[in-house]
């Protein structure tokens, strides 16, 4: 439960006083003499209860809380008033003011007034929470697309993990969207207001490493004109993302492992140390162990940046998820390029299907706009890497029943109707596929 109370008042012995007793009901208190203080040190969705005089030199208790109820509405505030502020105490209440204490008040008085407060502060930062929860699981459905179990279980590690202040490796092949699951990382964390650096470090030339990534002096190396910020200084508060870590030089990888440990870089040509907060989220292709004992990458180093694991499947782990995924990116295409998005028959989808995608979900996306540029047909030839008939028949039974249920929402009784399928025998098929009926369900249908 929370236990954090701001006193202001303007006398000492009441600030004194009101703090004793506080703390020792076991209350967090933080206490200030003026109400300019308090609003500038205030920080946001404060965790608790504001208890504040009314009459104080400079900015007075009713303009704090008309101050506070700007920057949180639901912030509970209650005023300590004398006798004869009693009516503008009421009309302060209506204004949005939880409670008033009339002076002098017994300690029992005021400590029921805020528990009941504090109780009312906690219901509300707990809906918010439920609320952004929601929000973010909406925006992430949205973002990283597919109904299989695999990007299920991703979407849920990213939202466990997008909070957290910890170092992320991410492992998948070219093409599956390592960048874009490091940004959903960065944008559905506490850092989405500050820089999302990315870095890709095979493409930056080895003399030319340090540099890039720490910055340098003026005259620090020839050519060198001028002080320049390098990568993990520029995102200071917020993410740098290291693409293809394992091409990191070796003499590099020791500095990264100092910047992790200390959080401090020296530019190229500085004496001087630069204390950064970086949240550092690493790609790679290969496992950095297998590479650390082939002596390319360094152990040590491997184990700071794989804090927490994600890894991503390659597109023919989850051919359930092609057929959305080349409808997205059709839409994308056609809207781009302003054409119609070629309709996919039951062929088209098939060769999709049987595909084996080596430069997965970059490739689909290609090969959507070529076909919406009609320089690409799905059915034109059987494309390399073909699955067996039986796998070609489950991967299009699955998507079937999965559209199904998607356009109805979770009702099976429909998805019944539609497929012309029994009971029984579409639930043993839900079953083999991974699909479970309360992931579709819109909100409020009841079971069926």
């Amino acid at each position: 439960m929370l236990n954090s109370v701001i006193v202001v008042d303007d006398e000492a012995p009441i600030r004194e006083a009101v703090e004793q007793w506080l703390t020792l009901s076991g209350f967090t208190v933080q206490v200030f003499s003026r109400a300019e203080a308090c609003l500038a040190q205030l920080p946001d969705a404060f965790p608790g209860v504001i208890l504040s005089d009314v009459r104080m030199p400079g900015m007075d208790g009713l303009q704090l809380l008309a101050e506070l109820q700007a920057k949180d509405r639901d912030l509970p505030v209650i005023l300590l008033t004398g006798h004869g502020d009693v009516p503008m105490a009421v009309d302060a209440m209506r204004d949005g003011a939880y409670d008033f204490l009339e002076k002098p008040f017994t300690p029992e008085r005021l400590l029921r007034s805020l528990r009941r407060a504090l109780e009312k502060r906690a219901l509300v930062l707990d809906n918010r929470t439920l609320h952004e929860q929601a929000d973010h699981r909406s925006r992430l459905d949205a973002t990283l697309l597919g109904m299989s179990p695999t990007m299920q279980t991703l979407r849920r590690q990213v939202l466990d993990l997008s909070p957290l202040p910890v170092n992320v490796l991410i492992r998948g092949e070219t093409g599956s969207g390592k960048e874009m699951i490091a940004r959903c990382l960065h944008d559905f964390g506490s850092r989405a207001d500050k820089p999302f650096v990315a870095v890709n470090c095979a493409a930056i030339p080895e003399p030319l490493f340090e540099a890039e990534l720490f910055g340098h002096e003026s005259g620090a190396f020839t050519g060198a004109q001028g002080k320049r910020v390098g990568k993990l200084e520029f995102a200071h508060g917020g993410t740098v993302f290291l693409d293809e870590i394992e091409s990191m030089p070796l003499a590099q990888q020791v500095k990264l492992l100092r910047v992790i440990q200390e959080r401090r870089i020296e530019r190229l040509g500085s004496n001087q140390s630069i204390e950064i907060d970086v949240r550092i989220i690493a790609a790679t292709k290969p496992d950095l162990l297998d590479e650390a004992r082939a002596g390319r990458f360094r152990e040590d180093l491997a184990y700071r940046l794989n804090i927490a694991e994600l890894r991503l499947p390659p597109l023919r782990d989850r051919r359930e998820d092609i057929p959305m995924l080349f409808s997205h990116f059709s839409r994308q295409a056609a809207q781009r390029l302003a054409r119609s998005a070629p309709a996919l028959s039951g062929a088209q989808l098939s060769h999709l299907l049987s595909h084996d995608w080596p430069g997965n979900v970059r490739e689909l996306a290609n090969a959507a706009e070529r076909q919406v540029l009609g320089l690409d047909n799905p059915a034109a030839e059987a494309l390399p890497g073909g699955q067996s008939l039986v796998a070609q028949q489950e991967s299009f039974e699955a998507h079937c029943i999965r559209s199904a249920l998607q356009r109805h929402r979770g009702d099976i009784k429909a998805v019944m109707n539609e497929l012309q399928v029994p009971r029984r025998t579409l639930n043993e098929k839900m079953q083999r596929h991974g699909l479970v009926r309360e992931d579709f369900l819109a909100e409020g249908n009841s079971p069926r």
